[in-house]
């Protein structure tokens, strides 16, 4: 666990360190800003030494919950930033503790909730972000008049709500795997418990008691007992039973506990109605198997297309977990699935050095030559631009789940169903990979094979014949379920799945793989029937009663090859991943009892149906 710590740290703040020539090369301040408030934030300012009235430069910065370590002015980190080519360009790099965290004042809230209507004493994490611009602009001498931002994960966030700070000299931003409402992003899906992210909680949910450099909350970080983590998951009981003997001061863990709904809470925190006039240019990047952070990309890019048609608005999706643009691996895998080699430089240097280089070195006041949207293929593996997203040019099609075990495109004249047997106590494993259960929150699963769920008696597979030709996917996926189950409540997950024909050959990089018949997830997402109609007010199930379950997956951009399978997983549980639905409608589902957990049998009627976009 405190590997997996200490990589994210790394990953997010760039927290490596050696002397390195970096100390040639810059000159490190260390500061308070002071903001409207009186709050002082901790920020650490790297100058190129060569600044002069004749060498000026623009600000890069950085807003981050994950400390800005190395501190000391002496002491320089082994990276300015995770991309090579933008740190030879030179910046004048900032980055910042926020509120409550580490070196900086305040209290940290989580997703700080945005006011829209500000008085000269509201604060939020854009007016911190625009007073603390405003500073630098003031303070620095020799900058050229420019402030850019990014981040990746939290930071992405930080950045994604800094668009709204409207200072006059923020020209760019690039959020970055960022959140955009924690009902829907990282913590829940559509407001289920993600269990996988239960050992996080001492990050997020701990209060500093003074200003320090160290992670004051890792006495509280849950040890592995196990090189397998699911002899944790198997032992800790009922998710209530687990926050009482872990969680009982952990701020964070008691407000999920405390509010199970999409109450005002959780609204407060949702960014999205938020992101309207932003006037300067934006590239939202994100992965396809970002596990943690992969509806806030596609939805922050959305709201602001939607919200701001003037404003150049981009969007990258690779074939990337979560910040995995970050760090060049040579051959690029995501799990057992390789999609090519140095994707990571080729972002790198041809969309985000370009992106930054053109709007705080060349000219802002012209876009850059960049698609609107720059999204991987991640079936043919290869990079496509698209001038809209979801793609103008993409049609509907329906694939309908029939009683056969059939996924077709014509929906049967027979009003039929296919049923399962759902018990909480015996949940279907989300993966085979115990090691990972050990780990900060897990990865691989989005594209593991699924091939140890497909004969499952509490999972229905529906798949198509080969495909005789290369079917695309290229935009939203609506889950349109039919269901009756004879309980009062249950989750519905719904998995995407890729079936490799039986002669795929073998990968000489993954020697114990079996890629013949392999079931490649492809997307998948989980919904709570108490939800199916309002996340603020759920409803149980009338038991054996046939009810409409809706929901949307996130987007994909994938082709189906000639020769291969689709196939379609439902199921009800999927842990541990997802809590452990008792199947019991209770008005807080977080304080179920073992007792309350209640077998089922559900039915899913053969007009049940994913509505997928399809580009010919």
């Amino acid at each position: 666990m405190k590997l997996t710590l200490q990589f994210l740290l790394f990953l997010f703040s760039f927290n490596t360190f050696s002397q390195t020539n970096l100390e040639k090369e810059y000159t490190k301040k260390e500061l308070y800003i002071t903001m409207r408030d009186g709050v002082k934030l901790f920020t650490s300012i790297y100058i190129p030494k060569d600044i002069s009235t004749k060498n000026k430069y623009p600000f890069l910065m950085t807003r981050t919950c994950y400390s800005i370590e190395p501190y000391g002015e002496d002491k320089f980190p082994e990276y300015l930033a995770y991309n090579k080519f933008i740190e030879k360009d030179k910046y004048i790099f900032v980055f910042q503790d926020v509120r409550g965290r580490y070196m900086s004042e305040g209290t940290f809230t989580n997703m700080t909730p945005q006011v829209d209507h500000k008085t000269k004493k509201d604060i939020d994490e854009s007016t911190d972000t625009f007073d603390t611009i405003d500073w630098l602009i003031k303070n620095i001498a020799n900058n050229n008049g420019k402030a850019g931002q990014y981040g990746i994960s939290y930071p992405g966030f930080y950045t994604a709500v800094g668009t709204l700070a409207n200072h006059p000299a923020l020209v760019a931003s690039s959020p970055q795997a960022p959140i955009s409402d924690f009902f829907f992003d990282d913590f829940h899906h559509n407001g289920a418990f993600l269990m996988s992210y239960f050992r996080t909680f001492p990050v997020f949910g701990v209060q500093k008691t003074t200003a320090t450099s160290q992670h004051w909350y890792e006495n509280q970080m849950i040890k592995p007992t196990s090189k397998d983590g699911s002899v944790f998951y198997k032992g800790i009981g009922t998710l209530k039973e687990a926050v009482d003997k872990y969680y009982k001061d952990n701020f964070f863990m008691q407000e999920v506990v405390n509010h199970p709904s999409y109450d005002d809470f959780w609204k407060k925190r949702n960014l999205l109605p938020h992101l309207k006039n932003v006037k300067h240019a934006v590239m939202t990047v994100g992965g396809w198997y970002d596990a943690e952070d992969l509806t806030g990309p596609l939805n922050i890019y959305k709201t602001l297309e939607k919200n701001n048609p003037k404003t150049q608005n981009t969007i990258v999706m690779g074939p990337f977990s979560h910040g995995g643009w970050a760090l060049e691996k040579g051959k690029h895998f995501h799990n057992d699935i390789y999609f090519g080699d140095s994707i990571t430089t080729h972002f790198q240097k041809n969309v985000e050095r370009k992106f930054f280089y053109h709007y705080l070195k060349d000219n802002s006041k012209t876009p850059v030559s960049l698609p609107e949207a720059y999204m991987f293929d991640t079936g043919k593996k290869v990079w496509n631009e698209f001038t809209s997203w979801p793609p103008k040019e993409s049609k509907k099609v329906n694939f309908f789940l029939t009683e056969n075990g059939k996924l077709t495109n014509t929906k049967s004249d027979i009003n039929g169903f296919s049923e399962y047997y759902s018990d909480p106590n015996k949940p279907v494993p989300s993966t085979m990979i115990y090691s990972e259960m050990n780990g900060f929150t897990p990865r691989n699963y989005m594209s593991e094979d699924q091939r140890f769920t497909a004969n499952r008696p509490d999972v229905l597979t529906f798949t198509t014949e080969y495909l005789t030709e290369d079917l695309t996917l290229g935009g939203e996926i609506n889950a349109i379920l039919d269901i009756a189950s004879s309980s009062s409540d249950a989750d519905f997950v719904v998995k995407l799945i890729d079936i490799y024909p039986a002669d795929e050959p073998e990968n000489k990089d993954k020697p114990n793989v079996v890629y013949a018949n392999y079931h490649q997830m492809v997307r998948s997402e989980i919904m709570p029937a108490r939800f199916r109609n309002s996340f603020e007010k759920p409803e149980a199930l009338t038991p054996n009663q046939s009810t409409a379950v809706k929901f949307r997956l996130q987007d994909v951009l994938h082709t189906f090859k000639k020769g291969h399978k689709i196939q379609i997983q439902v199921q009800s549980t999927w842990y541990p991943l997802m809590a452990v639905n008792p199947q019991k409608f209770l008005e807080n589902q977080y304080l179920a009892n073992k007792e309350d957990y209640t077998k089922a049998f559900i039915k899913v009627f053969n007009d049940s149906h994913l509505e997928v976009d399809v580009i010919k």
